[in-house]
């Protein structure tokens, strides 16, 4: 199968080419055959290196004359500005503006959609069913917010009819999909910006089931408290099969068992009255649940359960989800995406699990003002469960810094919560620090949203002279 290209999108010009979500589209968009051309705060990025093998052109920085007058479309997403140059250059020439969700739902039209959406693990999911999918022969295309396994491997057009994407719920553009099947992970209050209450969050993610073609599934997760509130919403909906997913008893995929081997997991369901034990190749309960949510959305669409379970097992991990950079001086550096206290904890727990008598040491730097505005207490308390952390500053990403928020409180939290935490204003210091602590056997976690997964390798050089 061949979608076909969008006339508004056969000469598209992506503003933030780079971003995990838009070098995605762009991808799929040129392996679809579009002129692809785009602009980066980085154009000597590795993403942008792998966009360039495709056919892309790739501008550094933003500058209105990166817009060529015959584009058929400017692509955006909510984190661009509305002072941009070429955004400007776009209205002075009529080029029209296409948000980054609407470039995605074009992309998704007559294939059979699974979109993951939820707080926490949308990225690992969405990961595991491509991976898993791909190894069995359906050659899926997905958009994905992380790379797999090498720079612009965050996406791909299949010949497949499955389309595999991460839904993001941030900025409420996960409205925009109609997918065959959705998985909600859970709900928390999250994405302070744009969402002033619980209650909103959940009123956008009924907005997002209803979205959901007649006769398709909802794969929501039992037992979570945000979850379950929003499948007890939708309950009743005509036209609408909800399947549940946990260790639960009430659970139609049931968890009965998640056993740790090392940085890999061994997980046991119950799935139609049958038994079924596949390996996941990341430690930690979370990761297992969100195979299990991969293996119910497999299922809802059709796939035999067990060969989907054998398949899952092929998924390897993704960068920055405990992705081991590497080992020096008998110490290992691991690089973890957790930015909210949730995903913080489960990663230290399950970094805890497979590390035994080792000490954990983290590097974590914070993402965004308003996040540590709200949550700074409980980041706090998740660096509790580390033996010692050094706590970087504030990573803006596209927020202006907010008077009195920095990572102090998260410090004060941390200690207050009896944590060995120290502050570190200086990146380039980090390296030297960590060195100075870590014992041999010791494990290292760089965890955060931002740029502090670049401090890995000057981690490990460090150790290794």
């Amino acid at each position: 199968m061949k979608p076909g290209l969008p006339t508004a999108m056969e000469r598209p010009h992506f503003i933030g080419i780079g971003g995990a979500g838009m070098s995605g589209i762009a991808k799929i968009l040129a392996q679809r055959g579009a002129q692809v051309a785009g602009s980066d705060s980085r154009g000597d990025s590795e993403t942008a290196e792998a966009l360039r093998a495709h056919g892309a052109t790739v501008h550094g920085g933003h500058a209105a004359e990166n817009l060529a007058a015959d584009s058929t479309c400017v692509v955006v997403s909510s984190a661009i500005r509305a002072d941009n140059p070429e955004l400007a250059r776009a209205a002075e020439l009529g080029v029209p503006v296409v948000h980054r969700s609407d470039a995605l739902a074009a992309l998704m039209d007559g294939l059979r959609p699974i979109a993951v959406a939820g707080t926490h693990g949308k990225t690992t999911t969405t990961s595991m069913l491509a991976v898993s999918l791909s190894a069995l022969g359906l050659d899926p295309s997905y958009a994905i917010g992380g790379d797999l396994d090498a720079p612009g491997s965050n996406a791909h057009h299949g010949e497949g009819d499955i389309f595999v994407a991460e839904a993001d719920e941030s900025d409420r553009t996960f409205h925009k999909y109609t997918p065959q099947v959705a998985i909600i992970l859970n709900a928390e209050l999250d994405h302070h910006a744009n969402y002033a209450s619980i209650e909103e969050i959940y009123e956008s993610f009924e907005t997002f089931v209803g979205k959901i073609v007649p006769g398709g599934t909802l794969v929501v997760a039992h037992g979570q408290e945000g979850a379950a509130e929003i499948a007890r919403r939708v309950a009743g909906r005509e036209g609408l099969n909800v399947v549940t997913y946990g260790e639960d008893e009430g659970a139609d995929v049931r968890i009965t068992k998640i056993t740790p081997r090392g940085l890999t997991s061994e997980v046991t369901v119950v799935l139609d009255g049958r038994m079924l034990t596949f390996t996941v190749s990341v430690p930690g309960r979370h990761y297992a649940h969100n195979a299990v949510a991969a293996l119910a959305a497999g299922v809802a669409l059709g796939i035999p359960a067990h060969n989907l379970a054998s398949a899952l097992g092929k998924y390897t991990g993704v960068k920055r989800r405990l992705q081991l950079k590497g080992e020096a001086a008998g110490v290992q550096v691991i690089d973890s995406y957790a930015h909210h206290p949730t995903e913080m904890t489960a990663d230290l727990e399950a970094i805890r699990g497979a590390a035994g008598d080792s000490r954990i040491l983290v590097v974590f730097q914070p993402h965004l003002f308003s996040r540590t505005q709200e949550l700074g207490k409980e980041m706090g308390q998740s660096l509790a469960l580390a033996d010692a952390s050094l706590v970087l500053d504030i990573y803006p990403a596209r927020e202006d810094p907010i008077p009195g928020v920095t990572s102090e409180l998260i410090i004060a939290a941390a200690r207050a919560a009896g944590a060995d935490v120290t502050a570190e204003h200086d990146k380039a210091a980090v390296a030297d620090a960590i060195a100075g602590m870590a014992k041999p056997g010791d494990l290292v976690l760089t965890m955060g949203a931002g740029d502090v997964t670049d401090l890995g390798p000057a981690i490990l050089a460090r150790l290794s002279s």
